[in-house]
């Protein structure tokens, strides 16, 4: 059999026409990925190299980059469920008895039918 521009042998996998759709595809994924991020240089602490390298290895990433992008971004969810705690703390601070004894008595009312139609 033949080989396509890919390697692929042509009577297996895709058809040319798929193959160059799926490819522009990756293509326009990759391009736009790396649209997202900005490149930025930064001069870190040995400690603190050593310690996304060691994030990369457990982590498995691709790169020291990749690591330090998923440490940020764990970062800043902790710090949006940190401020959603605030707020929950705050209302119920703040919330008269009326409003907490209305809440009870929906939450009373709603509890036995919540987990109608859920699989055991």
């Amino acid at each position: 059999m033949e080989r396509g521009r890919a390697g692929r042998r042509s009577g297996r996998g895709f058809s040319g026409q798929a193959s160059r759709r799926i490819s522009s595809t990756i293509f326009s994924m990759t391009k736009q990925r790396t649209k997202l991020k900005i490149k930025r240089s930064f001069t870190l602490a040995p400690e603190s190299v050593a310690f996304v390298r060691d994030l990369r290895r457990r982590r498995k990433t691709r790169s020291d980059s990749e690591a330090l992008d998923l440490l940020l971004r764990e970062a800043i969810h902790a710090r949006k469920r940190e401020e959603i705690d605030a707020a929950f703390k705050e209302y119920y601070d703040t919330a008269s008895c009326e409003e907490l004894n209305e809440q009870r008595e929906w939450a009373a009312g709603t509890a036995p039918n919540m987990w109608i139609g859920v699989p055991e």
